[in-house]
């Protein structure tokens, strides 16, 4: 970014998103569907003026391009199960005040619509096409947030506050009744320009139902992460308990491990992960669940391991950055409850479902590498994700 004796303002913008195919097997009631999408469109701009101030902005168009959601065994989230939801149109938009400190410290505040400082990077930033199934129990997306963080040396501090209530559809807001009734807390350590940690929590009212009176989430996640041009890790934890009038009710955990390694602009990555998911019952178009969902009457729990491999290659034609994929995934679902009503087995006609994905990245202009953090609680340098190179800012 600039520095704070630049007196001029600068622009920046980007459109990106993937052309996608995807064969599942079984996807439901022992049917394998293949079905091809426009997913991720997104635009993205960003804006920095004189005395640290910068306003970043995506608008998100899968409200548009994928209605019907994106075919993801194990995710579920936002009235969609087994479906990726489309994201909100505007996915985030916050402006951001920055000041260094001397050398080693820097503070801001950030306020808007944003990611609540919780967990990990967005899965959108990451080497994969298809999202982890811990997606709701490892970020807190698209929320009214307001975020103070603190960067001393290596270690950084983030505070917000934020409203708990979940998108309802792509072109909902924030419930102005709900504004910074929830809030969260990260701590980071950086130990050179590769390796982070982090631990967070958070305290979330209500996600599920928008007018509140629902079960609220304790959450918990802790991750390290190492982030070179050519290596890239991550090993994440996470925890959400859901609690009824103080009193605990469910509880989902999550173990996710990926890697990649890129060299020469090809790129080969791999996860496996463990994800507990809430059963919940579904209507008549069965990768919808009820909303607002009924939280006291979940049908059981199931456990996913999923493991996913991909592999790229990055090219530019003119200023337009492509990268053909091929992804690859095995899901297998086992009931954790002995009287569950949810039988995994039963329901898709087989515990283990098999996904083949093939398409190609794009992206034009700014490319952001890192979506969920936000002013002093950014890395200084940002590397290649999964093929698809972000742009020198400074440049």
């Amino acid at each position: 970014m600039n520095n704070a004796s630049d007196s001029s303002a600068h622009f920046y913008w980007g459109l990106s998103g993937i052309v996608l195919g995807t064969r599942e097997s079984p996807a439901i009631n022992n049917r394998a569907l293949t079905e091809g999408y426009l997913s991720q469109p997104m635009v993205m701009g960003s804006a920095t003026f004189p005395h640290g101030f910068e306003i970043d902005a995506t608008i998100n168009l899968e409200g548009l391009t994928l209605k019907r959601g994106e075919l993801n065994a194990g995710m579920s989230g936002e009235g969609y199960i087994d479906r990726r939801h489309p994201h909100t149109y505007l996915h985030e938009l916050v402006a951001t005040w920055k000041k260094d400190l001397g050398k080693s410290a820097v503070i801001s505040a950030t306020a808007g619509k944003g990611f609540a400082p919780f967990g990990t990077d967005d899965p959108m930033m990451r080497p994969f096409v298809k999202y982890p199934v811990n997606h709701h129990l490892a970020q807190i997306p698209e929320r009214a947030i307001a975020v103070g963080a603190a960067t001393y040396g290596p270690f950084g501090l983030e505070l917000s506050r934020f409203n708990g209530d979940e998108p309802e559809s792509p072109s909902d807001w924030p419930n102005s009744s709900r504004l910074f009734d929830s809030w969260s807390g990260r701590a980071t350590a950086r130990i050179g320009a590769a390796g982070e940690f982090q631990a967070s929590y958070a305290n979330v009212i209500s996600p599920e139902i928008a007018v509140g009176g629902g079960l609220s989430q304790k959450k918990w996640s802790a991750s390290g992460r190492y982030e070179s041009p050519t290596l890239y890790g991550l090993a994440e934890w996470a925890h959400t308990q859901e609690v009824e009038s103080g009193a605990d009710a469910f509880a989902f955990r999550s173990l996710l491990a990926e890697g990649s390694v890129t060299r020469n602009r090809f790129s080969v990555a791999a996860r496996l992960e463990q994800t507990d998911r809430a059963e919940e019952e579904r209507l008549s178009n069965q990768f919808r669940t009820p909303r607002p969902a009924s939280d006291l009457s979940i049908l059981g729990r199931t456990r996913w391991t999923v493991g996913t491999v991909n592999a790229s290659h990055s090219f530019d034609v003119k200023k337009v950055k492509l990268a053909p994929f091929i992804e690859i995934g095995r899901a297998h679902a086992a009931g954790l409850d002995q009287f569950a009503v949810f039988d995994p087995k039963s329901f898709y006609g087989s515990d283990v479902i098999w996904s083949f994905s093939a398409g190609v990245k794009f992206g034009f202009g700014m490319m952001m590498n890192r979506m969920g953090r936000y002013g002093a609680a950014l890395p200084r340098t940002s590397m290649n994700m999964g093929g698809m190179e972000g742009m020198d800012m400074n440049q």
